[in-house]
């Protein structure tokens, strides 16, 4: 079972967390696993899609607020539930990267209005998650292009609650390019990593990065392998960016706060790192639980206080690795 862990979930719902240790109990040999081994995960994975249903159902957005970053000349970063929107604004209208969850589009558009009065036109889309796309079906109603890699499409239209204004209207395998506000906006698909439709979207001129989930700055990443992701795609992905990015570049990660180069490169080296420790590990014979219980080095410990902890990012890599 891959589902989001309660720790990404419940940063966007955090009623979430007030059930979490019944959850948690299922999960352990007190809970389903003793029921029946056999039957425990799918049960555990039912229980779980049940409760997030009901606790978003229940999520009051009216207090979230959006707050506006600039990030450098006429692009700037939203946050405010779900994952991180890279904004540009000038002359040709507006265009925004990512749109968060469905209640907050007319929040978000107030935010791109305040910025730039007049026409959303391109809504560009990272991968396929909820927290990244939920607002598509607002913005698509408003004639807002959106675009997105091929499988992005694929993945929202398998949901048959999915609106057709939600779904990118132009796809593209491994890259595309738009031409607007002066400069060319790069999408750059790189395989599978985050999940199999990860875009990396460069703003030419402005000399910005949006990595999307490809990045969790200060944090462990969530990697969705029920979703054709990949620990080792997840780490080319990042290698690749910083081999072409320039030293300079502002980057806006998927989650967290506005980075820099030199905040991707710390990223990486933790992944190699922790990577590195957990396949030597098995390759030795360790089991899952010995490798929990022995952890990861105390320099990564912050690491594992954001969406992922610990010892989630460990089963992740251990999943990762073993199912090949």
């Amino acid at each position: 079972m891959n589902t989001p862990p309660l720790g990404y979930v419940s940063t966007f719902w955090p009623d979430l967390a007030l059930i979490q240790p019944r959850i948690e109990w299922l999960a352990s040999g007190a809970g389903l696993n003793s029921l029946c081994p056999m039957k425990a995960r799918s049960l555990l994975s039912l229980a779980f899609v049940c409760v997030v249903a009901t606790v978003f159902a229940q999520r009051d957005f009216s207090n979230v607020e959006i707050k506006t970053i600039p990030v450098a000349k006429n692009i700037y970063m939203l946050e405010g539930a779900g994952g991180n929107i890279g904004v540009s604004v000038g002359s040709d209208g507006s265009l925004i990267v990512d749109d968060q969850f469905a209640p907050l589009a007319p929040k978000i558009e107030a935010a791109v209005q305040k910025l730039n009065p007049g026409k959303l036109k391109f809504v560009l889309n990272t991968h396929h998650h909820g927290d990244h796309t939920g607002g598509n079906a607002a913005f698509g109603a408003k004639e807002a292009t959106i675009i997105a890699q091929s499988n992005v499409r694929k993945r929202l239209a398998g949901d048959a609650n999915q609106k057709k204004e939600a779904l990118p209207v132009i796809t593209f395998d491994q890259s595309t390019s738009v031409h607007f506000n002066g400069e060319e906006i790069k999408l750059l698909h790189h395989g599978p990593g985050h999940t199999d439709g990860d875009s990396i979207i460069h703003f030419t001129g402005a000399n910005v990065v949006h990595m999307g989930d490809q990045f969790f700055n200060g944090g462990f990443p969530f990697v969705d392998l029920n979703s054709g992701g990949s620990v080792e795609g997840y780490i080319k992905t990042v290698a690749a960016v910083l081999e072409k990015v320039p030293a300079d570049a502002k980057i806006i990660p998927g989650h967290g706060k506005l980075a820099t180069v030199e905040d991707l490169k710390g990223f990486h080296a933790m992944l190699l790192e922790t990577t590195g420790l957990v396949k030597k590990s098995i390759a030795d014979g360790k089991s899952l639980a010995d490798l929990k219980t022995a952890g990861l080095p105390e320099k990564w410990k912050s690491f594992g206080t954001g969406f992922i902890n610990t010892d989630r990012w460990i089963e992740t890599i251990y999943n990762s690795t073993t199912k090949k």
